[in-house]
């Protein structure tokens, strides 16, 4: 299976920002969205990835300051992306290898969605599950 059918599935909606959107403004669209991470879009190219974990990161000092800044100076860059191309099993390792949990799907250098780990994992447990019952249909007409 591949990430072009996660998407079929989840449809291409895209939240994203700016890198000169301020870290309050990216967090206020985080909770109001009620979403863990945004791409950061500059142009038509992902330069980055804004995360509930970026957010961690610049705080862990206590310094509030960092609230008024532009994303770019604490978004997690480059991106690491998939293409629809991609398999959903090289996607899942991608992300547990480097302990990510949202990849920006790009095509032809544009952004056509973004997957999350729940998303792929959900995808397998449907496909197991399909699998699962198919082998049951298949065993009871034996």
């Amino acid at each position: 299976m591949t990430i072009a059918a996660i998407l079929r599935t989840k449809g291409h909606d895209i939240v994203s920002v700016s890198p000169d959107e301020t870290v309050r403004g990216a967090i206020a669209l985080l909770a109001s969205r009620r979403i863990g991470a945004v791409p950061v879009i500059e142009g038509d190219a992902v330069s980055g990835v804004f995360s509930e974990r970026d957010v961690i990161y610049c705080l862990k000092d206590g310094d509030t300051a960092v609230l008024d800044r532009a994303v770019r100076d604490v978004m997690t860059a480059p991106a690491l992306t998939v293409s629809p191309d991609d398999s959903v099993i090289g996607a899942l390792s991608l992300m547990t290898r480097r302990r990510i949990r949202h990849l920006p799907v790009v095509d032809g250098g544009r952004m056509v969605g973004v997957v999350s780990i729940g998303d792929l994992v959900k995808h397998r447990i449907d496909r197991i599950e399909a699998d699962a019952a198919a082998m049951r249909d298949y065993i009871q007409q034996a």
